[in-house]
């Protein structure tokens, strides 16, 4: 029996993680005849512990080269975020709902929705298929939901994720999706603890746009201020990671879910782009942008578009 990798993308968030276990066990229980098995692109960060420990998950096993592997990618498309050696496998169908950066030769099953979370699409999946969710898989998908939409407080959110997070929310036994939300950011704010570039890391992408490398960090936590006292830190862990990587810019969102907006670090070639881009001056490598939730939909759409 040929195996399939499900598997998202690098530095995987709880969106990742969640989507590649509970779309491999769609998968399986609707075709008996092959494997699918779930895998990460990376270590898994303290939300998605707890979520994964709040529902007795095992985690997803960690797929280091894909030379030669099926997979099935979720949670992303951007060549710069698949597993490493992608090129020597083979992808066999993309789940996804960003932006779409994907050229293949070959045609395959493409599927991607502008939900809040992949987990939406997975769980509208289920229900279309009238295939039970298991307990354990509701509470995976439901957590995925609530941490991609902020609590539903991300311009992302729509409102299928709102009903089938009300659905879930039954099956999975949790009683106050906003408390389980809080617990959940709670749960990754052990931040004194971790060295900036572990901080950075925890949910970082690069992205080409225009011709440019840019990567972009989104640290969430329900106090973006506790963080301010170790910016000179940031940086420096910042200017490492641009030059290594040839970045053109390097962007730090540190998003404060209850104030709602983002203390934004940022080293940059083209800071008068960004400067445009966002309406902001620059001052000592910072800026603030109020509202803003979502790198996906407020900061990587209007940096595309300066851009092309």
């Amino acid at each position: 029996m040929m195996t399939t990798y499900i598997i998202g993308h690098k530095n995987p968030d709880t969106d990742s993680i969640c989507a590649a276990i509970s779309y491999a066990d769609l998968k399986n229980t609707a075709d008996k005849t092959k494997e699918f098995v779930p895998a990460r692109s990376g270590n898994i960060n303290d939300e998605t512990r707890f979520i994964l420990d709040r529902f007795n998950a095992e985690d997803p096993a960690l797929l280091d080269d894909a030379t030669d592997k099926k997979v099935i990618l979720v949670d992303h498309s951007e060549p710069k975020q698949r597993p490493k050696n992608m090129d020597k496998g083979k992808i066999i169908e993309v789940l996804d709902h960003h932006n779409i950066n994907f050229q293949q030769a070959e045609p395959i099953q493409f599927y991607t929705e502008p939900a809040g979370s992949t987990c939406t699409i997975i769980a509208k999946k289920y229900f279309d298929k009238n295939i039970p969710i298991p307990k354990t898989i509701a509470g995976l998908l439901l957590g995925s939901i609530i941490s991609d939409t902020v609590i539903f407080k991300s311009p992302i959110t729509t409102e299928d994720d709102r009903q089938i997070a009300k659905k879930l929310k039954t099956i999975a036994d949790v009683d106050d999706l906003d408390k389980f939300g809080i617990d959940m950011f709670n749960a990754k704010s052990g931040w004194s603890k971790k060295t900036a570039e572990e901080i950075i890391t925890t949910d970082y992408k690069e992205y080409e746009l225009g011709g440019k490398k840019i990567g972009i960090a989104q640290i969430e936590t329900v106090d973006a201020s506790e963080l301010e006292p170790r910016k000179s830190e940031f940086l420096k862990t910042m200017k490492q990671i641009k030059e290594k990587t040839d970045l053109d810019t390097i962007i730090v969102l540190l998003t404060d879910i209850i104030k709602e907006g983002c203390i934004t670090y940022i080293l940059s070639d083209s800071a008068d782009m960004i400067e445009k881009t966002f309406d902001k001056k620059i001052k000592d490598n910072e800026m603030y942008l109020p509202g803003v939730l979502s790198r996906k939909k407020q900061i990587v759409p209007p940096l595309e578009k300066a851009l092309s």
